[in-house]
């Protein structure tokens, strides 16, 4: 089992935090019949947060949501399953997020940039789902449910690579890997949101969006000379 650690709460945390968490899993999950499964979720979130993956158990949740064993079992199958399906409201939610914002894109540079102001706003306005992510992501991908998350990943990557090939100057980054790309692009944000999450820095990721993205932008741009130039050394 992958060992887990609860998560150092965020400097001038409220509870506005699991408001937003709730609102997230309404627009997930909107119909009236999944109200159980929300609650579930919810107090199962809570539960993980406070006393990490390990240390939380079926009759913990049970417990704060009120419910049955067999409710969560019916719903979720084990803890693995209510482990995932947070997981992957987190992701979806992400997702939605993004794609609002890439499609406001009217450039590549403008793309990139959309991909970091999503990936900061989302965590700044889902601080308790972005702490779960850091806390179970690697859970879920060495566990029963990695072919759903890596399926989820594939088609993400597949979709901001399709956002890429609509622009003309998108040659810029043939050169860079595909499997590398995010990394390049997310790695710094990604960083920092961490910090931000476990308290080691209080400034909020949106006010550092715009030096976040122009640092991915001049990354990539610097990483495509370079390899031009290489290119055309073993040319000549």
């Amino acid at each position: 089992m992958v060992k887990s650690y609860t998560i150092v709460p965020i400097i001038g945390y409220f509870d506005e935090s699991m408001q937003a968490a709730q609102q997230l899993l309404e627009r997930l999950y909107p119909q009236r019949r999944s109200l159980l499964k929300r609650q579930i979720l919810q107090d199962a979130l809570s539960c993980f947060l406070e006393y990490g993956l390990d240390s939380t158990s079926i009759e913990m949740i049970r417990d704060k949501s009120d419910s049955s064993v067999g409710a969560i079992y019916h719903h979720f199958k084990n803890k693995e399953g209510v482990i995932a399906a947070l997981v992957f409201a987190a992701l979806d939610d992400q997702a939605l997020l993004r794609d609002q914002y890439l499609k406001e894109a009217k450039s590549l540079k403008g793309l990139l940039y959309a991909l970091i102001y999503s990936y900061t706003d989302w965590v700044s306005d889902q601080p308790k789902f972005a702490q779960f992510l850091l806390l179970a992501h690697l859970s879920v991908r060495q566990g029963e449910y990695r072919q759903v998350l890596n399926d989820k990943n594939k088609l993400r990557n597949q979709n901001i690579i399709g956002y890429i090939s609509n622009y003309a100057d998108a040659s810029l980054l043939k050169s860079v890997p595909t499997e590398l790309m995010m990394s390049l692009v997310i790695g710094a944000t990604e960083s920092y949101c961490r910090a931000w999450l476990s308290g080691k820095v209080v400034t909020n990721p949106k006010v550092y969006r715009e030096t976040l993205a122009q640092a991915a932008w001049d990354s990539l741009q610097h990483l495509s000379q370079a390899q031009s130039d290489n290119n055309n050394q073993d040319y000549h």
